[in-house]
């Protein structure tokens, strides 16, 4: 039998209120920053350069562009239902009423690789660049304690710090960390928009020129000179062209990632059947729109050639208009864009553990709420947890673990759209997923391909992950699991 949570049931345990409950604090815009804050981090900096340097050329404006609609496509479908069933579990709440305990179950447990090892990932690359900021004033943190002992050094300390006191904050209050999120989120969006204003007088329409690098490849299979199969199994596919722009998007996918940390906090939105479209939705549209106007001007600074290989392509970029001062105020951006990040990741996590704490599914205490309306036990076990992964553990190779751990929930939540469909069509929506079943389809086979595209260790990796849950599971969610014992 498969156990689920009832659509009814969840809606009344969102109109709980009390101090025992989560507390709605989060107007619209904050949800927005909040988005905006998960979304835009180093990333931008980063993966820009990369696309049009191996892929798109000046097209990688062409590349966000598709990134983002293929992101919009899982965006919709957690809209729906973040509208729909406001509480705080995300996809894993989700997951609970379409397709059963044991599906939820996994989703949550998958939900650790996104948020948790996230943090841990990025308060690493945090420590580095807020030693670059040291350097550029004549100080340095010794290497030793910039590095984990699997990297030649003792302890990554200035990872574990920023990753405890931004636990700290969440213990504090959810209206806080909000409070904090948008000032980091005005200053890297600040930063951003100077860089395309101050850019833009400079940009060099040469630069865009060819606006998509021919694909040698493409262009022989138009001559009939190469089969069409053995273009798509060639070095040729994705270096330029149509395919480097479709490979570029691929890259560019995952600068998206992050928007459904935006869904962990529907308990805590003060007007969620409204106020969660908008944030999912409004944060997707802000991103992309400054993405786009971001590389067009990055490439119109500078030939997209140079950017290969280049650890800093956006301070080589902007050498292009004289103005050296913003290339600090870009280190400190990338600090702002990081911690933003590592905040909403850690909010995002508490607030799934949460919830399976209240289905019984995981012991009482990562429910327990402090006189602040917060989980502080689960925001204090976590702040243990990912900072010893931040300060010994070489986090950098778990990247691609985060992205299929990320993709795996994208898929679930448009499967999950198109189940309540057809099982609870009467159900309200105050918000409704466009053209169904094309929409959630579309993401499933999104999300599949890009999942396809990942490593084989990656895989292997969430199996082992998803094999240690399916243990805790076993012997502890489905003996306490309080849905079983309402069905019994």
């Amino acid at each position: 039998m498969l156990y689920k949570k009832s659509i009814p049931q969840i809606i009344q345990e969102a109109k709980e209120s009390g101090e025992h409950t989560l507390k709605r604090t989060l107007s619209n815009t904050g949800l927005v920053s909040l988005g905006v804050g998960a979304i835009i981090g180093a990333g931008l900096f980063s993966l820009t350069g990369i696309a049009a340097a191996e892929n798109a050329g000046p097209a990688v404006i062409i590349s966000f562009i598709i990134a983002a609609l293929a992101c919009s496509f899982a965006g919709l479908c957690y809209a729906e239902f973040a509208s729909m069933i406001p509480v705080a579990g995300s996809a894993y709440t989700y997951s609970y009423a379409t397709m059963g305990e044991f599906i939820a179950w996994i989703i949550g447990w998958d939900l650790v690789l996104e948020y948790a090892l996230a943090s841990a990932t990025v308060a690493v690359s945090w420590s580095q660049y807020f030693n670059e900021l040291l350097l550029t004033f004549g100080m340095s943190i010794p290497h030793e304690f910039l590095k984990g002992p699997w990297e030649g050094g003792i302890i990554n300390i200035p990872a574990i710090i920023i990753v405890c006191l931004l636990s700290l904050l969440l213990m504090r209050g959810t209206k806080e960390s909000s409070t904090v999120n948008n000032i980091l989120v005005i200053l890297k969006v600040s930063v951003v928009l100077i860089f395309i204003a101050l850019g833009w007088s400079f940009i060099n329409s040469a630069n865009h020129t060819p606006f998509i690098p021919t694909n040698e490849g493409e262009e022989m299979v138009k001559n009939g000179e190469l089969g069409l199969w053995a273009f798509l199994t060639s070095d040729h596919f994705g270096q330029f062209g149509i395919s480097g722009i479709l490979r570029a998007a691929g890259v560019l996918f995952f600068a998206f990632i992050g928007f459904d940390a935006v869904s962990t906090a529907a308990q805590e939105a003060k007007d969620p059947k409204k106020g969660m479209p908008i944030g999912i939705i409004g944060s997707l549209l802000v991103c992309t729109l400054l993405y786009v106007l971001f590389s067009y001007v990055m490439t119109g600074l500078e030939n997209y050639k140079t950017f290969a290989g280049d650890a800093k392509p956006v301070a080589t970029a902007f050498a292009q208009t004289g103005y050296t001062f913003l290339n600090t105020a870009l280190i400190i951006t990338i600090i702002a864009g990081y911690t933003s990040v590592i905040l909403v990741m850690l909010l995002g996590q508490s607030r799934v553990f949460y919830s399976m704490s209240k289905d019984g599914l995981l012991p009482k205490l990562f429910s327990d709420l402090s006189k602040n309306q917060t989980p502080w036990k689960t925001n204090l076990i976590f702040m243990v947890f990912v900072s010893l992964f931040a300060g010994f553990v070489p986090v950098s190779d778990l990247g691609h673990m985060v992205s299929i751990g990320t993709l795996f929930a994208f898929t679930l939540v448009c499967i999950g759209v198109l189940v309540l469909r057809k099982t609870n069509p009467e159900i309200e929506r105050p918000f409704k997923t466009p053209l169904v079943p094309v929409i959630p389809i579309l993401g499933v086979i999104v999300c599949i391909l890009l999942m396809a595209s990942l490593p084989v260790e990656s895989w292997e990796r969430l199996a082992i992950w998803l094999l240690i849950g399916l243990v805790i599971y076993i012997f502890y969610g489905r003996k306490h699991s309080k849905v079983r014992r309402l069905n019994k």
